[in-house]
């Protein structure tokens, strides 16, 4: 029996950017390099302010001549805003298509199966009207889709994906260390490779300048990374997100995405001091009166 559900994602929405010069445009300012975007390859990417820190991500892909930017509905505008900004003279549109357009996440051991989309990080195919493409960042993670809002739940029934919640998607997500925008990254403060932009094919490092990128480059080059995005396990009440993690009372991090487990052991996202942790990161966390474990994702080589 096939386990593929979906759910769509209401706390995402969508920025249309057309336009004869949208390329050139978007390279000189996002982390990764929009020139591999195309009907068959999607990206995941980042705007950083000037000094390197996180303002926005997204993932982009290619419709029509124009590119698509699955980022956080809350934060759409800003976005658009900020890109309009370093538009100048370019040729180049921004609108919001939030109204038309839905994102759903589609999980499950047979759910790229189901697309008919191999298990390549960015694999990319027409789907339901419009396209669904593998998660960039780790495969494991599924696919999202980008479908006409008004026949989005339709596509995904009848293409056999059952109802699954956000709390399902939040466990996967989790479970592999990938973060979800501001839920995981505190805007204008978190560096991207504190994050697992560079392990999980967020930044490109032979596409040339991009904004940010020279606190992001050095960041890298002198391992200056001292803290790192890590999953935990959490045994005990259930702590809030932006809890502080403590190692014997003392600071070791904060809590950042978190969500109910299955069983007895809820999970959750936290940003965590690397010399807290222990050499086989077992050492005692606690967040309130619950107990934390870190868990070194398998991709991290950290």
């Amino acid at each position: 029996m096939s386990d593929a559900k979906a759910v769509i994602l209401d706390h995402r929405g969508l920025l249309r950017i057309g336009g004869a010069d949208r390329v050139d445009f978007l390279q000189g300012i996002v982390s990764n390099d929009v020139a591999r975007v195309s009907p068959e390859r999607s990206v995941w990417a980042a705007f950083l302010t000037p000094q390197g820190k996180f303002l926005h991500e997204f993932f982009l892909a290619a419709e029509d001549g124009t590119f698509l930017l699955d980022c956080e509905v809350e934060r759409r505008a800003d976005l658009g805003r900020r890109l309009k900004l370093y538009k100048l003279r370019s040729q180049v549109t921004v609108e919001d298509a939030s109204e038309d357009l839905a994102v759903a996440v589609l999980i499950g051991n047979d759910a790229l199966a189901k697309l008919g989309l191999p298990e390549e990080p960015g694999a990319t195919a027409p789907f339901g009207g419009g396209l669904a493409f593998v998660d960039p960042r780790l495969a494991r993670l599924g696919a999202r889709a980008i479908l006409p809002k008004s026949g989005a739940a339709a596509a995904l029934a009848d293409a056999g994906f059952a109802d699954a919640s956000l709390e399902d998607y939040d466990r996967l997500r989790i479970a592999a260390g990938a973060p979800d925008g501001s839920r995981d990254m505190e805007i204008e403060k978190s560096i991207l490779l504190e994050n697992g932009f560079d392990e999980l094919h967020g930044v490109d490092w032979d596409k040339g300048c991009f904004m940010g990128q020279e606190l992001t480059a050095r960041t890298k080059y002198r391992a200056l990374i001292k803290k790192r995005l890590l999953p935990v396990e959490i045994e005990g009440p259930l702590p809030e997100a932006g809890s502080a993690v403590t190692r014997d009372g003392k600071n070791a991090g904060v809590l950042r995405s978190v969500v109910a487990g299955e069983g007895d052991t809820a999970l959750g996202l936290a940003l965590l001091r690397l010399d807290s942790l222990g050499e086989r990161y077992d050492a005692p966390l606690m967040a309130g009166d619950a107990k934390v474990t870190a868990q070194k994702p398998d991709w991290a080589e950290f």
